[in-house]
C-alpha cells in the first residue's frame, strides 16, 4: 500500500508518494513530468522571486518542462546541462555528480554552443528539487568553467536540510521521512 504526502505548491494542493531511499529514510517523489498546472502555475511564481537573468540552465532532465515554461514565460533562452556527450557537442565541458535519487556518480555536461551562448551571461540555474545540493554544485561549476555569472539557483522544492540554505531560491519545504 502507497503511502503519500500531501503538500501545496504555487496554491495548488499534490500528493506526493513516497518512497524509500534506503532503510533509515524515505523520500516524497516530485515529479513534475505531465503535470502541465503545476509547471504553469509553479514557473509563474518562481519567476516573481528571482533577479534579472539572461539565461536559464538546468540539469537533465526532470527539471526540463519547469526550465523550458520558465524560459516560454520570462522569453529567455535556456540550455540544458546533458547526462552524457551527444555526437553534436563540440569540445565539451564536464562535471561529476552525486545525488540523492541517483545510485551511482553521474557527469554533466555543456557542449561549445551552449557554453558561447552563457559566457559573460547571467545564468539563472533550475532545478525542481535541491536536496543535497550536488547536482546544484554541479551546475554552478558548469556556470563558472563556462566564463558566465550565476544569477541566482532556484527550484520549486527544497528537501530536508536544504530548505535552511540562504543561496537558494524555493517554492516550498519538502521534508524527509525518517523512520
Amino acid at each position: 500500500m502507497s503511502e503519500f504526502y500531501t503538500m501545496k505548491i504555487a496554491g495548488l494542493e499534490r500528493n506526493l508518494e513516497k518512497f524509500p531511499v534506503s532503510d533509515k529514510l524515505d523520500i516524497a517523489a516530485f515529479i513534475i513530468f505531465g503535470d502541465t498546472e503545476l509547471t504553469i502555475k509553479g514557473s509563474e511564481e518562481l519567476l516573481k522571486k528571482v533577479p534579472q537573468f539572461d539565461v536559464i540552465l538546468t540539469p537533465e532532465a526532470k527539471s526540463i518542462p519547469i526550465a523550458y515554461e520558465m524560459a516560454r514565460q520570462s522569453g529567455k533562452p535556456y540550455i540544458i546541462a546533458r547526462k552524457g556527450v551527444k555526437v553534436y557537442m563540440r569540445n565539451p565541458l564536464r562535471v561529476s555528480v552525486r545525488s540523492i535519487t541517483t545510485a551511482k556518480e553521474q557527469e554533466l555536461y555543456l557542449g561549445e554552443t551552449e557554453v558561447n551562448l552563457i559566457k559573460g551571461k547571467r545564468v539563472l540555474i533550475v532545478d525542481d528539487v535541491i536536496s543535497t545540493g550536488e547536482s546544484l554544485a554541479a551546475a554552478r561549476k558548469l556556470v563558472s568553467e563556462a566564463g558566465a555569472i550565476e544569477a541566482a539557483s532556484c527550484a520549486f522544492l527544497a528537501e530536508g536540510d536544504a530548505a535552511s540554505r540562504t543561496d537558494i531560491i524555493y517554492l516550498e519545504k519538502l521534508p524527509l521521512f525518517f523512520k
